[in-house]
This record gives structure tokens, sequence and C-alpha cells, in this order.
């Protein structure tokens, strides 16, 4: 006689997968709605956040440089939206490099630690798209 077994989730899959939601629904909304704001410009002045150093290495002027950084950040978010496991990354390495505009402008610690816990936060969303068995 043939037994069957169902698998129901458990607590800590259904947890996981509350988890991989929050935060792939924040990686995703939350970058294009920066890039877009890089646009509109209602949030705040986004050319002060540019270190000048790195002013000086992108070609045209600090609100050239701003835009193209909206439309990266909005085609992260749309990476995280379509394909998890490398937008994670993608957002992590991403918030690593505005880590480090912050810092070396001697300014702006409270945003760069800001941006390091979403860094984490990328990170774990990366960790838990890699765990499902749906990409």
């Amino acid at each position: 006689m043939a037994t069957s077994t169902t698998s129901s989730p458990t607590r800590t899959d259904l947890g996981a997968d509350r988890a991989f939601l929050l935060l792939r629904t924040v990686f995703t909304v939350a970058p294009i709605a920066f890039g877009l704001d890089k646009f509109a410009e209602m949030m705040t002045d986004w050319e002060q956040y540019l270190a000048p150093w790195v002013d000086d290495l992108v070609p045209g002027s600090a609100h050239d440089a701003m835009l193209a950084v909206g439309v990266v950040e909005i085609a992260a978010g749309l990476v995280v939206a379509l394909a998890p496991r490398f937008g994670g990354p993608l957002v992590a390495a991403w918030l690593a490099g505005i880590i480090l505009n912050l810092v070396t402008m001697g300014e702006f610690y409270d945003i760069a630690l800001r941006d390091f816990g979403l860094l984490v936060g990328a990170l774990a969303l990366t960790a838990l798209a890699w765990a499902r068995s749906t990409p």
C-alpha cells in the first residue's frame, strides 16, 4: 500500500516567505522612488550628497551625474522585482558605493549608517532569494 505525504509549510517557511516578500517589495519600490526623484527633485537637492571627487570623475555636472544615478536606481529596483537573486547583490553593491561616497565627504554619517542597514537588508534579501525553490 502506497502512502502519500503532503508537505505543509512550516511556521519558519511562512516567516521566511513573508520576510522575502517584505524585503523584495521595499527594495523594488524604494530604489525606483528614489531614482524617479532624481528627476523630480521633490524630496531633496540630491547634488549635495555627491562627493567632489566623484563629481570630478564623472562627465558633466553634478546634476547630470544624479540623473544617471536615478537611471541606475530605477534599473536596480526593476532587477530586484524580476530577479531578486541578482537584484539583492546589485542593490547591496550600489549602497556600498553610496556609503563610500558619503563617508569620504566627511559628513552625512547618519545617512551612511542608515544605508549600511539597508545594505544588510539587501544581503538578507539575497540569502532568502537563494534559499527559495523558485527564483
